[in-house]
């Protein structure tokens, strides 16, 4: 069955794609295959990367990792609030999927290496879409572009092959999915389903999700997994602007993902 998108702001540069997460057919879009910034949500090939490497017995979750000033930032997450300096890698990437933790991210990032994040994103078949570099708070020409950057038809792609459990293994994909399913941020697309944001793990009202967020001043992003009695899809919804734009159109970008979302909860629950 085929989804019907909602109009969208059209001064918004826009990449959509919804595909069945059985199949990974795809049911509705809107110029996937434009890449573009996509904040944190890269951040999932970095938990992937741990993923992996926990399975294989090169990293062990329960080691703890020490943050040092060098790789500081502050705004998004927890961890810059805290107290404690060293946190157990399991720990920081809870940090990561429940609240997109940005010292976490750098720390975990330093731990195994952005070449090794790139070479598994890379092995998994994602061309356009990756994570790039550390968070920073002052980004120069000597860095790369963007901490991360893709494309909606591959990102909807990844969710749905995390949700059948085809992302390195089934073991791999499960762990990925549960760090995720902490994610506090139900703002975008999620904000149609009226879940909590603090707690929906397990099905409410028959319906679950998973997602992850991204959001930079020029950027509101959401990819995720929404299943229900009638269906099960995979969503990625990309929205970037000009920081020159002469209107701020995140109001309107995020009553469209929200549009977007209703329509996908009618999708799923009948």
């Amino acid at each position: 069955m085929i989804v019907l998108l909602p109009a969208l702001s059209d001064d918004v540069d826009w990449s959509v794609c919804v595909r069945d997460a059985t199949s990974s057919q795809v049911l509705a879009s809107v110029e996937p295959d434009r890449v573009s910034r996509t904040a944190s949500i890269g951040k999932l090939f970095l938990l992937i990367e741990i993923a992996r490497r926990s399975e294989e017995g090169t990293l062990d979750l329960a080691e703890r990792l020490a943050r040092t000033p060098d790789v500081a930032v502050a705004e998004s997450g927890l961890w810059y609030l805290l107290r404690q300096d060293s946190l157990a890698i399991d720990d920081l990437c809870w940090l990561v999927g429940g609240f997109s933790d940005n010292y976490a991210t750098n720390v975990l990032v330093r731990h195994v290496g952005i070449d090794a994040i790139a070479a598994t994103t890379a092995s998994l078949g994602f061309e356009r879409s990756a994570l790039l570099d550390i968070v920073r708070d002052d980004r120069g020409p000597e860095h790369p572009w963007t901490l991360s950057a893709g494309c909606a038809g591959e990102l909807s792609d990844l969710m749905a092959r995390l949700h059948r459990d085809e992302i390195v293994s089934a073991d791999v994909s499960a762990r990925v999915l549960r760090w995720i399913a902490a994610n506090a941020d139900l703002s975008m697309v999620a904000a149609a389903f009226g879940l909590d944001p603090l707690a929906h793990a397990d099905p409410d009202r028959g319906i679950t999700l998973v997602n992850k967020t991204g959001t930079i001043s020029t950027v509101r992003a959401d990819v995720g997994v929404v299943a229900g009695p009638e269906a099960r899809v995979a969503y990625a919804v990309l929205a970037s602007w000009s920081e020159e734009a002469p209107d701020d159109p995140r109001d309107r970008v995020l009553a469209d993902m929200a549009a977007v979302g209703a329509v996908l909860r009618s999708h799923v629950a009948g």
